[in-house]
């Protein structure tokens, strides 16, 4: 499948902002199951100081937003070919080792919620991926997917605890529930194709779980299935802080809004 990504992030300042730097994780790889075919991103606003890749080995731009002006726009054109593997992204092959990735942090610190949701999840299945899958459905029927009750620093305590979430905080909790199962597990970012839909409102989170003779697999619990050819991944990390399409800091006491406009489609 081929696939045509137009993603703009518009950042709207009600001031000037004297100073203000901006992490890009918005680059694919050509990796296993996708083949970047054109990929370019541009500034308004704003100037590229560097690029680097980071220990998950996800492509970094830096960027800084030009003195007083009172907005940044990013602009995303691409590309994407990609391939059904069933979910399977294979061996793992980045700087961390595998036991990195049984590390919790602020936003997958398991508590009482995720211990409990992980005992509800656990079942008879012989297939590590079949117990995978029966723990993702556990998880999507306790928290609804709501865009209006979580933020990026929700946890997934406090999700769990609300009953409602968006994917990231679904990758979250099964995450911090794969774990405590003694499973390395990682948080993947990108985008979904969906049907009949070219405008959408965010990029995409999932899972993916090592398992032993297969590699890292991945779980979108959001709509319980593993990713197939619909599915771009962009970056990887602990969590969403790790993977976040953007993030940074500024200078200034004005405030800040952000307006997103997506398109992905089948070409």
């Amino acid at each position: 499948m081929r696939i045509r990504i137009n993603h703009e992030t518009r950042y709207s300042y009600n001031a000037g902002v004297p100073y203000a730097l901006q992490q890009l994780r918005l680059s694919p790889h050509s990796t296993n199951g996708q083949r970047v075919i054109t990929w370019d991103i541009a500034l308004e606003g704003g100037q590229f100081e560097l690029a680097f890749e980071d220990q998950h080995k996800n492509h970094v731009k830096l960027a800084s937003v030009l003195p007083d002006h009172d907005e940044l726009v990013i602009s995303c054109i691409g590309e994407v070919e990609t391939k059904d593997t069933s979910g399977i992204f294979g061996k793992h092959n980045g700087f961390a080792a595998l036991w990195y990735f049984k590390r919790a942090t602020e936003l997958t610190k398991p508590g009482p919620h995720v211990r409990k949701i992980m005992r509800e999840g656990k079942n008879d299945h012989d297939n590590e991926v079949a117990r995978l899958h029966a723990l993702s459905e556990v998880i999507s029927r306790a928290v609804t997917y709501d865009t209006k009750n979580t933020n990026p620093a929700t946890s997934c305590e406090e999700a769990l605890e609300r009953g409602h979430g968006v994917c990231q905080d679904h990758t979250h909790i099964f995450m911090t529930a794969a774990r405590l199962l003694d499973l390395p597990a990682r948080y993947v970012s990108g985008y979904l194709l969906l049907d009949n839909r070219i405008e959408q409102d965010a990029s995409h989170a999932w899972a993916e779980v090592y398992i032993r003779n297969l590699g890292w697999v991945g779980f979108d619990v959001s709509n319980g299935v593993s990713p197939d050819e619909r599915y771009v991944r962009i970056a990887t990390g602990l969590d969403y802080k790790d993977a976040a399409p953007v993030s940074g800091m500024r200078y200034g006491d004005g405030e800040e809004d952000m307006f997103v406009n997506l398109q992905i489609q089948e070409q």
